[in-house]
């Protein structure tokens, strides 16, 4: 049941991702094959550093079904969008959600690995974030999770470590994953709403 949630829950993350891409694309006037680039980039990215970095099968290379996924939402996302002006904060939530779900997933994945709690943590939030930071680079845009603004990766970080937390107190995989999702798609869409940063470097004078 938990290996079958899962699977659902990281399709769901490929897809708004995906979402996520072609938004940000829209807002650079990429074509149709530009647009599906980034949203691949930005469904897959995170999830196949992770699997680099555990060195085990891409997730994507082993189920084709996620890359489908990426370029038949990516595709179908440009067309709905293609005549619409999309406000840029609007690409926020999709992305929120993606974090949400990516930083979840590659927190389990990290756990079914045995890696160690702090190393888990940090890859759930490498699945969470570096799949946005291609998609900001693919547009030339600084990366969400490099600007002074609301909190990003520190959400993903908390996430990941309730989720290890509530595990290694007995909570089943499931309700810890579903919880842990709630708590980080919070944090960020809260940090959004009444401007929660961390302390930054101040701007030139």
């Amino acid at each position: 049941m938990t290996v079958d949630f899962l699977y659902w829950v990281g399709m769901a993350a490929v897809a708004v991702s995906a979402l996520a891409g072609v938004m940000e694309a829209r807002r650079k006037e990429v074509d149709l094959i530009g647009a599906t680039f980034v949203a691949v980039a930005t469904a897959l990215g995170g999830g196949t550093i992770r699997d680099l970095l555990l060195n085990r099968n891409v997730f994507w290379i082993a189920d084709q079904t996620y890359l489908l996924t990426a370029v038949l939402c990516g595709g179908a996302a440009f067309f709905i969008l293609r005549r619409r002006d999309i406000p840029a904060r609007w690409l926020l939530v999709p992305d929120a959600v993606g974090l949400a779900l990516f930083t979840v997933l590659g927190t389990q994945a990290a756990l079914q690995w045995h890696a160690p709690w702090l190393a888990a943590s940090l890859l759930g939030v490498i699945t969470g974030v570096f799949g946005g930071v291609l998609r900001d680079v693919l547009c030339n845009e600084v990366p969400l999770v490099m600007r002074a603004g609301e909190l990003y990766a520190t959400a993903a970080w908390l996430g990941a470590l309730l989720v290890i937390g509530a595990q290694a107190s007995g909570m089943d995989a499931m309700s810890a994953s579903t919880l842990s999702m709630i708590a980080i798609l919070a944090i960020r869409l809260a940090a959004i709403r009444y401007h929660w940063t961390l302390p930054a470097f101040p701007g030139n004078p």
